[in-house]
């Protein structure tokens, strides 16, 4: 009998949850952000969810988050009209940065020294943060509000993905459009892995697999319902993607067999994402909660402790956890 998924659930967040993401792998663990409509965007500890701290300062709900490489800075993007910057060890905030009009997406540079914001004025915007007094450049061309903005091929070139139906891609020195992909529908997410050089993105019920660097089609999959978010497994063995239906799914990438599906939440999921060591992935829902889950269920890692039937003495037992169905973090 297969082992029952026991997800953790992080409570704290009082509206929906629309945003996450893992930092690197740092000598202090790996760490998690989410973004909120209740405009406190959290920082946890990735493996556990357990709280670390709350960002206090937006007067609007916060649309997007990101920690940098090392989880020493986060930044954020909200509907007060700004992106901010803070120190992701104390928490203060660095820097805010006013736009024009609601903010959607934020995104480091490897090296955390740019800022790459995007928003409901159309316009990408490109903050230097060793001089953050400069305007910041400014790269026009989509025709409705930027969902998310990513750098991709070593911060030498730009992924965003708009309510305009296009996917285009940027260069970074000369700020043109290199490249541009057309939907029939807007694209609710977008994913990119640097190891191979993969773009995931959702639309409707279809989950694609993109070329980053040439935006050519490596394949699609269609999910039962309309998914929000999907995110590619690091050894790229598998994919998860979560939702309207409020069910979580899990794909073999080679076949496209959907091989799980758990229904976690008790609203719509918004975002999905795995953590940097590929044993777990994250989940945020319309019902204001994050919850991590097993990649492999049934292993030790984290909060989970599995008992194994030889250890209880017996051939036939059940495998049990010593965890209960469902953990508050």
């Amino acid at each position: 009998m297969a082992m029952r998924q026991t997800p953790l659930t992080c409570s704290g967040h009082t509206r929906p949850v629309v945003d996450l993401a893992f930092s690197g792998i740092t000598p202090y663990g790996y760490f998690l952000i989410s973004a909120c409509k209740d405009g406190k965007p959290m920082m946890r500890h990735g493996d556990t969810g357990d709280w670390i701290g709350t960002f206090l300062g937006h007067k609007g709900a916060v649309w997007g988050a990101t920690l940098n490489t090392d989880a020493t800075k986060a930044a954020t993007a909200a509907a007060d009209f700004t992106a901010k910057v803070w120190d992701a060890v104390s928490g203060d905030e660095v820097l805010t940065l006013a736009h024009k009009h609601i903010v959607k997406t934020v995104n480091f540079t490897k090296d955390s020294t740019c800022l790459l914001t995007g928003g409901n004025d159309k316009l990408l915007r490109l903050y230097d943060l060793i001089n953050p007094e400069a305007a910041p450049q400014e790269i026009a061309g989509h025709t409705s509000a930027i969902k998310k903005a990513l750098w991709c091929n070593n911060d030498k070139q730009i992924l965003s993905a708009a309510d305009d139906k296009t996917i285009r891609l940027w260069d970074r020195s000369s700020m043109e459009e290199v490249k541009q992909l057309k939907f029939d529908t807007a694209v609710s997410s977008m994913e990119y892995l640097a190891d191979g050089e993969i773009l995931v993105i959702t639309y409707g019920k279809t989950i694609g697999f993109y070329n980053a660097l040439s935006l050519d089609l490596i394949k699609t999959v269609d999910a039962p319902a309309p998914i929000n978010s999907a995110s590619l497994h690091p050894d790229k063995d598998f994919f998860v993607a979560g939702g309207e239906d409020f069910k979580l799914y899990k794909f073999d990438y080679g076949t496209k067999e959907e091989l799980e599906s758990y229904k976690g939440h008790f609203g719509p999921v918004h975002c999905v994402r795995f953590s940097p060591d590929g044993e777990l992935y994250a989940s945020g829902s319309e019902d204001g909660t994050l919850r991590l889950w097993q990649t492999a269920v049934g292993k030790t890692y984290g909060l989970w402790k599995c008992v194994l039937p030889e250890e209880l003495g017996s051939e036939n037992s059940e495998p049990l956890y010593t965890t209960p169905p469902e953990i508050k973090a």
